[in-house]
């Protein structure tokens, strides 16, 4: 079935390109969805100036995360997380946090665009990949460090841990009179 696309759809085309699509996939989603019209010259003429619309916004956003990507490239950020003293974090460092340390530093970064083979569980020094399309990508230093609670409770043992007897035994001498 050929159709004449309405909106922009990923993977499919973008406005104004006549796709040739399945019959159910067509008959079923674009059609009622009001994604795409029958593939005529009434409704190509009158999707044309939409599609020079469409293009100039499609040009400028590119314009926009070219731009973006290069104000990442050279970019480190750093995240500080719970450790254990041999350098295993407690959880994972993953795309969101990452996400968020670019907006913290002025970027504005969706965590989709961050790209990690797996989640950091060390810390370390990670290179991330931020994809913003197939060809508009950056590379971003990422640093894992120790936060600092983690590192003062290794200083102090487990202090928190011991029962303290002296406590418990003011606790009964003022009960054991009543």
């Amino acid at each position: 079935m050929k159709l004449l696309l309405k909106k922009d759809i990923p993977h499919l085309g973008i406005v104004g390109d006549i796709v040739d699509v399945s019959t159910g996939y067509g008959r079923n989603y674009l059609l009622p969805q009001h994604l795409a019209v029958a593939a005529t010259k009434s409704n190509m003429k009158m999707l044309a100036e939409e599609r020079k619309k469409a293009e100039e916004r499609r040009r400028l956003r590119i314009e926009a995360m070219t731009a973006q990507a290069e104000k990442l490239r050279d970019v480190e950020v750093t995240i500080s997380a719970a450790a254990n003293a041999e350098g295993v974090l407690y959880g994972s460092v993953g795309p969101r946090e990452i996400a968020s340390a670019l907006r913290d530093e002025g970027h504005d970064v969706d965590p989709s665009c961050v790209l990690l083979a797996d989640p950091i569980r060390r810390v370390d020094t990670v290179t991330a990949t931020v994809r913003f399309t197939e060809d508009i990508k950056a590379e971003v230093k990422v640093w894992v460090v120790r936060s600092q609670a983690s590192e003062s409770e290794d200083e102090h043992g487990d202090e928190d841990d011991r029962y303290d007897e002296g406590s418990r035994d003011d606790y009964d001498n003022r009960h054991d009179d009543q």
